[in-house]
């Protein structure tokens, strides 16, 4: 008796179902916000609005507001509101054959047409007409009928995704649509449902391929970042090292030229005070000379000595003393500063490769190079023969050189339409066969741009890269002796595209793959 009065309690006065999105009026009786904007709708035009409980009228058409409680979730709890809570609380419970009065017995069906519920038995003598719908035992049968017609849905409108009585599918608003039966609708529905679910599920193994791989190299930048830190280190206290033995080496020559200096200046000072003297004394018999008075003698004195003291030595003007050769002081730090750099270059910065040409010798004869060895095409013209075994069988060709030492790096450009692929091999990578693909074994290491699309492979494991192409201009990094070997996007910025790590066993030769009108060019 509580479950029923509760429901009364929850019911639109209007449709006579459990209120949907529950609205009151100012005079304080709910309806579903449906319903009552189709009665208020019938009264416009009218001198006033009334509510259809109460009477209770209103000059202008009354604002609903939300019931907040009967929309709110029982226990406060998120989850449907109250009406919605006690519907499926109802429909929960076991549901008993409508025609079964006297022993209670479980339905295994209910008829929307009939509104009852049947057993097995009562089941079997029930009209078996499409207008009785059969559907999974309840004791609801909200949202089962038509609000307008009071008709059991039969039909489903695709246009308008509606659920539509007979007559629903002869008015007006549905007139010209695509109009099936609802389990007709429904199974075409649950099929294309299936076809996403497929691929939501392809999609999410994708994406947790891709969350893994980060993660992978997540868990190696700490590694990497330690191992760039030491290499580092190592080279800052290598710098520093350089640095002090370049100071001592200038300060030496420094104080070795001031040495030298002062002891030239000091060789001229004590030759200065030498002639100092000299000088002194002619003087002082010049002015002996002077004093004599009487003609005779004075001109009787030792002509030796007038001579000499009438002398005239310009050593003087020969006298210039050296200076610190500043200039010398400069280049041999600019110098030293020069060394320590060239150094540093050999030992840490990476060059770019030179001279990389491709070998006409091992491409594949549906492959077409330019005169200058430094682009490769797809062709469909067959251009020799396969006679020589290093020759690949199909869309490839190695450069002449490989590296085995040091750090280098070389860019290319790559066509936007087409497909080609760019990366490192061995030059005992097979010749033939499945084997012979770039990535399709353990001695090579590919990035490959297809469909507008960037991936890596090596070792027949593919992975689908978040990035797509910008500029389709790339450069392959390889630090042999760290194992490393990166690819770059080099657009307005560089951008780091994806980096193996391996144990580099042979030399590695530049490999170009081309097919689909596709075509590569080296840049360096």
């Amino acid at each position: 008796m509580a479950s029923a009065d509760l429901k009364d309690e929850l019911t639109c006065s209007i449709c006579l179902n459990l209120y949907s999105d529950p609205v009151t009026l100012k005079c304080g009786h709910n309806f579903c916000r449906e319903c009552i904007e189709s009665v208020l709708d019938t009264q416009k035009g009218s001198e006033a609005y009334s509510c259809p409980e109460c009477r209770a009228e209103f000059l202008e058409r009354p604002v609903l507001q939300r019931n907040t409680t009967l929309c709110k979730a029982p226990f406060t709890r998120p989850g449907p509101n109250i009406a919605e809570h006690f519907l499926s609380q109802e429909e929960h419970e076991d549901v008993f054959c409508t025609y079964c009065i006297h022993t209670p017995v479980v339905a295994s069906k209910t008829c929307l047409m009939c509104e009852a519920s049947l057993c097995d038995l009562h089941l079997t003598v029930h009209s078996k007409s499409p207008e009785h719908v059969l559907i999974q035992p309840t004791k609801s049968f909200r949202n089962r009928r038509c609000s307008h017609h009071n008709k059991v849905f039969t039909y489903y409108c695709t246009e308008d995704a509606e659920c539509l009585c007979v007559s629903c599918c002869l008015g007006e608003k549905h007139r010209g649509h695509q109009v099936d039966l609802l389990n007709e609708a429904c199974k075409q529905k649950k099929e294309k449902l299936q076809i996403v679910h497929g691929r939501l599920i392809k999609e999410r193994e994708e994406t947790k391929k891709k969350v893994q791989c980060l993660q992978n190299h997540l868990k190696h930048i700490p590694e990497k970042g330690a191992s760039i830190v030491e290499r580092v280190c190592v080279k800052l206290k290598d710098l520093k090292m350089k640095q002090d033995n370049l100071e001592k080496h200038v300060l030496n020559e420094i104080s070795k030229q001031q040495e030298q200096v002062s002891l030239s200046v000091s060789n001229l000072i004590q030759q200065l005070e030498i002639k100092e003297d000299s000088l002194s004394r002619k003087l002082s018999s010049i002015e002996e000379l002077c004093r004599i008075i009487d003609p005779v003698l004075y001109l009787q004195a030792d002509r030796d000595d007038f001579a000499n003291n009438m002398g005239v030595n310009d050593n003087l003007k020969e006298i210039k003393a050296d200076d610190l050769v500043e200039d010398l002081i400069i280049s041999t730090l600019n110098s030293g500063m020069v060394d320590i750099m060239s150094g540093l270059q050999k030992g840490y910065y990476v060059q770019e490769a030179s001279g990389v040409l491709l070998d006409v010798n091992t491409a594949s004869n549906d492959v077409h190079i330019s005169d200058d060895l430094k682009t490769a095409s797809s062709s469909n013209i067959k251009h020799c023969p396969k006679t020589d075994t290093k020759r690949f069988e199909e869309s490839t060709i190695l450069a002449i050189k490989g590296f085995s030492t040091g750090r280098v790096f070389w860019d290319i450009e790559g066509s936007k339409a087409g497909a080609w692929r760019v990366g490192m091999a061995y030059p005992s990578i097979s010749r033939n066969g499945k084997q012979a693909c770039i990535g399709n074994n353990n001695k090579s290491w590919g990035l490959r741009s297809f469909n507008k699309q960037y991936s890596i492979r090596h070792d027949e494991k593919e992975i689908k890269l978040l990035f797509q192409p910008i500029c389709y201009k790339v450069r392959i990094y390889l630090d042999y002796a760290a194992g490393q070997l990166s690819f770059y996007e080099l657009g307005n910025s560089m951008r780091h595209l994806y980096t193996y790590d391996a144990t580099f066993t042979e030399a590695l030769y530049p490999v170009i793959v081309v097919w689909d009108n596709g075509w590569v060019r080296v840049l360096n």
